[in-house]
């Protein structure tokens, strides 16, 4: 399978795709792509690297796994395609932002904006097959996704880690917190967040904060 993927990863994943583990891992894909629906689309796999280059990254979301539902995904966690209604956690993020910064939010779910100012929005598992939760799960995307969090904490300086629920918090293991800011909340689902685990975090105004202490220029979320 071809994956296609911005050349200042390629450079620092080179190693990466020619380990036997990767290799298998994309042949599941494609033949998980050639003979079921799943998403998102083929050239959109690898979206989240290709908004954000290697050395534009500030910023680091964590998912889980990709929307699979019809044309939802878009290869970028949390975020759909435009056209789509926004999900629910979605939609609480949303309503953080606006209480922490006073921003009149986007009316899109899509959220190639922040890409594109750099925060890399990561999901654990790159691919889903249509209408089947987790279905591509420990398959190889995961230790794919693990190996990045562990570059950029190994390569980069004062990135801004945002860890959401226990599942992305687990990751906090594989980042060096000594030159990396981690900044953890319950997950933005309205299961969570209506228990109080979400709203009230700040973590939009906190990573401009963190932004701004080294000179880099905070994101307009």
């Amino acid at each position: 399978m071809q994956y296609n993927i911005d050349s200042s990863w390629k450079a620092h994943l080179n190693e990466t795709f020619h380990v036997p583990y990767f290799k298998s891992l994309m042949a599941f894909v494609a033949e998980e792509y050639e003979q079921h629906e799943c998403y998102p689309k083929k050239e959109a796999i690898f979206n989240a690297f290709n908004l954000c280059a290697f050395e534009d990254l500030k910023v680091v979301i964590i998912g889980q796994d990709p929307y699979h539902g019809v044309d939802q995904a878009n290869g970028l966690c949390f975020s759909v395609n435009d056209g789509i209604a926004i999900p629910p956690s979605l939609k609480n993020i949303y309503k953080e932002i606006e209480s922490d910064l006073g921003n009149v939010v986007s009316n899109t779910g899509n959220l190639e904006a922040w890409g594109k100012q750099g925060v890399l929005l990561l999901n654990a598992t790159l691919t889903v097959r249509a209408h089947q939760a987790g279905s591509h799960q420990k398959k190889g995307w995961e230790t794919f996704t693990d190996s990045v969090i562990k570059l950029i904490s190994a390569e980069k300086e004062h990135v801004v880690f945002l860890l959401w629920g226990g599942f992305a918090k687990k990751k906090a293991k594989l980042i060096d917190a000594k030159k990396h800011t981690i900044l953890t909340a319950g997950h933005p689902s309205p299961l969570s967040a209506n228990r109080g685990y979400w709203f009230g975090n700040k973590h939009f105004s906190k990573t401009n904060y963190q932004l701004e202490q080294v000179g880099l220029k905070p994101l307009f979320w």
